[in-house]
């Protein structure tokens, strides 16, 4: 069943339904197949129909007597037909399929007993990775129906799909949500992984000019131990819609849509990960519904209150971007991350591929509030005050040394905010972008919120 399953695999790297079998004559394999109706134009090229001609071939003769086949998918009428004619010993099959299933689900072709050859019938073998399989495809399928259904808006743009082919550490398939009363008929990418009744939820928030792909190295981790990941990118960033006037990004509004993306999918069990502009915003977000929330894991951010100076290395960031609108975001992630591939650098220039696929990256730097009135500077108090005084989930604190932004002062002062909050991890060698080191930090924070 296991060489039915890499023959599956073939299917779907295909971008075919993944399905796979094999025919074993004695100890050795004489036929395989995958499917392949789509890309052969024929109905009739299933897995099991190609393994049993190329087991014919092999064997000299159409009559596979004392063959048996394994299939990771209960075969159809007509594979089930072509197996009792070709008189095979045994089948055995993988997941059970309850819309075309002929061997039980829908009906039993090796039941019938007025038929002149009597095929064994054996299921439910490996069936949960038989299953997977199919489930990872008719996922990504459905999402990408839904895609093509939601049209753009106007005044959006939508970085093309191939810019997000091959990312390196990067192989999670995109899901989309287009139905928040927030966007407005904008479309937001989110990644979604692992079960969803995990013990915890990591809700991963990036900052400007990241997106999901920042946090490739610390999705395994938490995956591993058994969480669910969701990493949605940010309206206009990564694979979401792009609104192309700088005037549309809004501090309250980008919450909002946080706000509700949360409730859509209705996560609980939270373990909030954020950092910089994931942290600007996603520490506002547990003083509105605090039973979603379990921890917090803070990494590089602050809380944009308006009613104190913003540091000297974020002044210098916002005038750079302000005299550079256009500067390599690739380039960027490589001075501060000497570890990077060449191909990992170009993964975060893959969103923005010309100026007007920027707006956001234009429009964040001057919207972090500077003064006590700004745009979502009393929400910011509101929430500083609800992590020091009311939050009761656990927290911890990770900081990259390097970051002249947003190190380890501002993060120093942002602890004596939260409410019982220990000493940060210290990174001596990462930067802003501590998530390119964070592994060691996905690691500690799976042992630390499971306590």
């Amino acid at each position: 069943m296991r060489e039915a399953l890499a023959q599956a695999s073939l299917a779907l790297a295909a971008g075919e339904v993944p399905v796979g079998a094999v025919v074993v004559h004695g100890d050795r394999i004489v036929g395989r197949g995958h499917n392949a109706p789509v890309g052969s134009h024929d109905p009739t090229a299933h897995a099991e129909i190609r393994a049993l001609r190329e087991a014919a071939q092999a064997l000299g003769n159409y009559r596979l007597d004392g063959c048996e086949l394994y299939v990771t998918l209960e075969p159809c009428a007509m594979c089930s037909g072509a197996m009792l004619h070709a008189r095979l010993a045994r089948v055995v099959y993988g997941a059970d399929d309850p819309k075309t299933g002929a061997a039980g689900s829908v009906l039993d072709l090796f039941a019938q007993q007025r038929l002149n050859h009597q095929t064994a019938i054996t299921g439910g073998v490996l069936a949960q990775d038989c299953g997977a399989l199919l489930t990872t495809f008719f996922r990504a399928r459905r999402q990408e129906t839904r895609r093509k259904a939601q049209p753009l808006r106007d005044d959006a743009l939508r970085t093309p799909d191939e810019r997000f082919g091959d990312l390196p550490g990067y192989p999670w398939p995109p899901h989309y949500v287009g139905d928040l009363p927030a966007l407005a008929g904008l479309r937001m990418h989110y990644l979604d992984e692992g079960p969803r009744d995990a013990p915890l939820t990591w809700l991963c928030l990036h900052g400007n000019p990241a997106w999901s792909y920042l946090y490739r190295r610390m999705i395994p981790v938490f995956l591993e131990a058994g969480g669910r990941v969701v990493a949605p990118d940010l309206v206009g960033f990564g694979r979401s819609d792009k609104p192309k006037r700088d005037a549309t990004h809004r501090f309250e509004w980008h919450r909002q849509v946080l706000l509700e993306f949360v409730e859509r999918l209705d996560l609980r069990n939270i373990v909030l990960v954020v950092q910089d502009w994931g942290g600007l915003l996603g520490l506002t977000l547990p003083m509105e519904d605090p039973e979603r929330y379990r921890g917090l894991l803070v990494m590089n951010t602050a809380l944009g209150t308006g009613d104190a100076p913003l540091s000297p290395g974020f002044l210098a960031w916002r005038e750079m971007c302000a005299k550079n609108p256009d500067f390599g975001v690739g380039r960027l992630f490589a001075r501060g991350n000497p570890h990077l591939s060449p191909a990992e650098c170009a993964a975060y220039d893959a969103p923005f591929p010309d100026a007007g696929h920027r707006a956001a990256l234009r429009a964040f730097p001057p919207m972090v509030p500077d003064h006590p009135e700004a745009d979502g500077a009393a929400v910011s108090r509101q929430a500083r005050d609800f992590l020091a005084q009311h939050w009761d989930g656990r927290t911890m604190m990770a900081v990259g040394a390097q970051d002249p932004v947003l190190g380890v002062p501002v993060m120093q002062a942002l602890r004596a905010q939260i409410r019982n909050c220990p000493e940060p991890l210290v990174l001596p060698q990462a930067g802003h972008f501590v998530q390119e080191h964070g592994e060691a930090i996905a690691r500690e924070a799976v042992g630390y919120f499971r306590a």
